[in-house]
């Protein structure tokens, strides 16, 4: 298979889009978290009620009619092969729990992939919606629609006093979680992080790396969310999320400005040496090349590379993690055939998108 044939089918369709302020934010995450009302939660439930559950989703689906978002397609997990499962956790559509400790669960997807509805997780459901740039309130009102949509077939475990009742208590409320994955460099660079973190995590928001909950922070990237779901409506959690996030992409483009000024040929040296190295290695490890990613990207951003888009980051920051190497391989690679699959991906990614800016 050619990278171009690959890159066809493997790159979710959103992830192609640029959305507002796409300069800095990558993408917008909405997940609601509810459960049915008369099911134990995951954690305690029977094999045959897990089943049961899917099951019921695998009926709605089939039976409601509902298709605003294109057709949905149900993956049992335990009919997925380990690699299969490793690649839609690097493509964000379904979390390592789901992949790795839920035997009965599964998850129904949509064409483009901006949707996926996560069954037997921590909770009975997971409803995600994913958005190019910053789009929190479209990818909230998209959620809202399926939920809603949902609501009308099966009765959720709710009370009046706490709201949605979910497995982890800190879920309990609106069963909402509202994030943003940011690309700032500038902020890094100019060690302003350091003071900026702290503060967020004061407002009620936690500042993760590029998979979430215990994830490293690869190529600069952020993900910020939100902590409370308790005593705020989804409006207001939204609100102050973005309200958060415009601060930070006014301050990451002060810092860029900031670097331009002070460190104009430091900072252009440092892109190019980054892309020589993309472009020429022949074996490059995970972490190596997300620092130089980030920074051709920055690069791009600040005009210095032309003729390159700036979605190859989203791209070549998830088609670089192993499942995909492998996927792209065709079967399992010992670690440093990856850094070598890893090389010539990227290598070749670059020459496609440089022949293609020559040609427009």
């Amino acid at each position: 298979m050619s990278l171009e044939q690959f890159l066809n089918n493997a790159i979710s369709t959103w992830m192609s889009k640029e959305g507002p302020d796409s300069d800095i934010v990558l993408s917008s995450r909405i997940r609601l978290a509810r459960n049915f009302e008369d099911y134990k939660f995951p954690s305690l439930f029977s094999p045959d009620e897990a089943k049961e559950i899917v099951l019921k989703m695998e009926d709605i689906i089939h039976t409601s009619g509902f298709n605003k978002f294109g057709s949905m397609e149900l993956l049992k997990i335990d009919e997925l092969q380990p690699l299969q499962k490793r690649v839609l956790v690097e493509k964000h559509l379904i979390s390592p729990h789901l992949a790795e400790e839920s035997p009965f669960g599964a998850c129904l997807l949509t064409e483009n992939e901006e949707v996926s509805i996560m069954i037997n997780e921590e909770d009975h459901i997971r409803i995600q919606c994913l958005f190019p740039g910053l789009q929190l309130s479209e990818a909230l009102y998209a959620a809202n629609e399926i939920d809603d949509w949902l609501e009308s077939n099966i009765q959720y475990a709710f009370a009046e006093k706490h709201g949605y009742l979910t497995s982890c208590p800190t879920n309990v409320g609106t069963g909402l979680r509202a994030s943003v994955m940011m690309h700032i460099p500038g902020l890094i660079l100019t060690q302003q992080i350091n003071r900026i973190i702290p503060a967020i995590n004061q407002l009620g928001l936690v500042v993760r790396g590029i998979y979430g909950e215990g994830s490293e922070a690869l190529g600069n990237l952020f993900q910020i969310s939100n902590q409370i779901t308790l005593g705020k409506s989804e409006n207001d959690i939204v609100e102050d999320l973005k309200g958060v996030v415009s601060q930070l992409i006014s301050q990451e483009r002060s810092a860029r400005e900031a670097l331009r000024k002070t460190s104009n040929i430091q900072l252009e040296d440092r892109v190019f040496r980054s892309y020589g190295i993309l472009a020429n290695s022949r074996i490059i490890e995970t972490k190596e090349a997300a620092r130089c990613l980030s920074d051709v990207r920055l690069g791009i951003d600040m005009n210095y590379i032309k003729n390159i888009s700036k979605n190859i980051l989203n791209e070549l920051m998830i088609l670089t993690q192993p499942g995909f190497l492998q996927l792209y391989a065709g079967g399992p690679l010992r670690a440093n055939e990856r850094d070598m699959r890893r090389a010539t991906l990227i290598r070749e990614r670059l020459k496609m998108e440089k022949k293609k800016g020559e040609e427009e």
